[in-house]
């Protein structure tokens, strides 16, 4: 792109940008997760998870590009006011979609299909992320969110538990299913804000 005779100036700019706030973001990532471990005080900020989740596709719209899934929203029809790091809480989203992607990488492409909904259970708002792959063999459905567990051959095995990590420290909670016909649903929940 660079090397040609009349580079597009306003898309290497919009290249640049993009990858300009992805290093911040990742910055951003690795100082709370620092902070976490040292279990210093997360940024907590009134925010919308409905949002979050808007936002979370969208950062990860090339990976389903590139991964070849579609993914599915299901929204609910109102805002779900939580209390939490938005950062962090959007760590457990990518954390859930990228192995949500990983599970169908046999999957025929016409099946590969990520399902992100949102939903009100009472005083909590809930995300759940269901994939079109094999499913989690039923002895491992608690064990996927221990430290260093993995089913990848490169996995290092902390996605899970770093998600397990943050969804406790806004004192809610994370757990697995297998779907009826196939594939997995992971679960989270996190109390709505009083008000």
């Amino acid at each position: 792109m660079l090397k040609s005779p009349a580079p597009d100036l306003n898309e290497i700019g919009e290249i640049v940008d993009d990858i300009r706030r992805d290093d911040q973001r990742a910055s951003e990532v690795i100082l709370r997760l620092r902070n976490m471990l040292r279990k210093a005080p997360s940024k907590v900020t009134d925010v919308d998870l409905n949002e979050i989740v808007r936002n979370t596709i969208l950062l990860l719209s090339p990976l389903a590009a590139a991964r070849k899934f579609d993914v599915k929203t299901v929204f609910f029809s109102e805002p779900l006011p939580i209390k939490g790091d938005q950062v962090q809480v959007q760590q457990v989203l990518v954390n859930l979609i990228v192995n949500a992607a990983d599970a169908m990488s046999d999957v025929p492409r016409a099946e590969r299909r990520v399902t992100i909904s949102t939903a009100r259970d009472g005083n909590f708002a809930e995300v759940s992320v269901a994939d079109a792959g094999p499913g989690i063999g039923r002895d491992k459905l608690k064990e996927v969110f221990e430290p260093f567990f993995s089913t990848k051959p490169q996995g290092m095995g902390m996605g899970l538990s770093i998600a397990r990590t943050i969804a406790e420290a806004h004192k809610g909670l994370i757990w697995a299913e297998n779907k009826i016909g196939g594939g997995a649903v992971f679960r989270f929940r996190l109390p709505l804000s009083q008000q």
